[in-house]
């Protein structure tokens, strides 16, 4: 399925960089860029602003599926920016870069729209992390990721050792951090931490996974994510199933699906 892009894209919060979101695929297909390719995409106070004003934007669109991405070639992002963290105090590390860094990445992974990080070189650090916050992670053959902040005397402060340690397990997030050696393409996939290594163009990769996600009844597919998120904290199942079946049972598109399914036709979703 393609699309005309339609983009709304942000003016440069400042020569510290910009968050951007488009539009394609007639607004069913949202874009958040992280754009600050000359600092390898680091990450400022600034731009965290703006990536949850973003997430804010997207909350409440028609989009059904949100693709990451970041500007340049050979880096996807490294994270927060070294030389502005470095300038607090540790109140204030307390109080704004880590607290808001949480709180805007949390804010990532609870958008009810399927989320995909597209990887295309170096994701380290808050750069890993940040992927670490999407549903899926698609990677090109020459991604490689690390979170090396133990190198710093410092340690992972966006989330990435809960997150890291629910994919790939406890051994191999403490290999990942306290080593702070960097895993390539394949070894993230053998481990879990990404779901797709792409054979040829990654764009071709993203392509597939946003097809399949277009494909599906988006407020069941909603409801799905929020559910598989709800068993990883611990929901019975028996629970809030019964709820979220009995609430998708009302929509349109639960009778849609059920019609097409019966004519054997393909169904026609407006996620209603």
């Amino acid at each position: 399925m393609t699309g005309t892009s339609e983009t709304t894209a942000a003016e440069p919060i400042s020569t510290n960089g910009s968050v951007t979101l488009s539009y394609s695929h007639d607004g069913l297909v949202a874009t958040l860029t992280i754009d600050r390719p000359a600092k390898l995409n680091a990450l400022t106070l600034e731009m965290l602003d703006e990536l949850e004003r973003r997430l804010g934007e997207l909350a409440v669109s028609s989009a059904r599926v949100v693709l990451v991405r970041t500007a340049g070639t050979k880096v996807f992002c490294v994270g927060a920016d070294i030389s502005a963290f470095s300038q607090l105090s540790a109140a204030d590390m307390w109080r704004r870069w880590i607290s808001d860094g949480h709180r805007v990445f949390d804010r990532l992974a609870r958008l009810r729209q399927p989320t995909i990080a597209v990887v295309d070189g170096l994701a380290v650090g808050g750069g890993l992390e940040l992927a670490l916050a999407c549903d899926f992670r698609l990677a090109g053959r020459h991604a490689r990721f690390g979170l090396p902040e133990v190198g710093l005397g410092t340690i992972p402060g966006w989330g990435g050792t809960e997150r890291l340690t629910q994919l790939v397990g406890a051994s191999r997030a403490k290999q990942l951090i306290l080593t702070r050696r960097q895993i390539d393409a394949t070894v993230a996939e053998k481990w879990g931490l990404v779901n797709d290594v792409a054979a040829d163009e990654l764009d071709t990769e993203v392509e597939r996974y946003v097809n399949d996600l277009l494909g599906s009844a988006p407020i069941a597919q909603q409801v799905a994510k929020q559910l598989v998120d709800a068993a990883a904290a611990g929901a019975p199942s028996a629970i809030v199933e019964t709820i979220a079946s009995g609430f998708t049972s009302y929509t349109d598109d639960f009778a849609e699906g059920v019609q097409a399914f019966m004519n054997k036709s393909a169904p026609d979703f407006r996620g209603r």
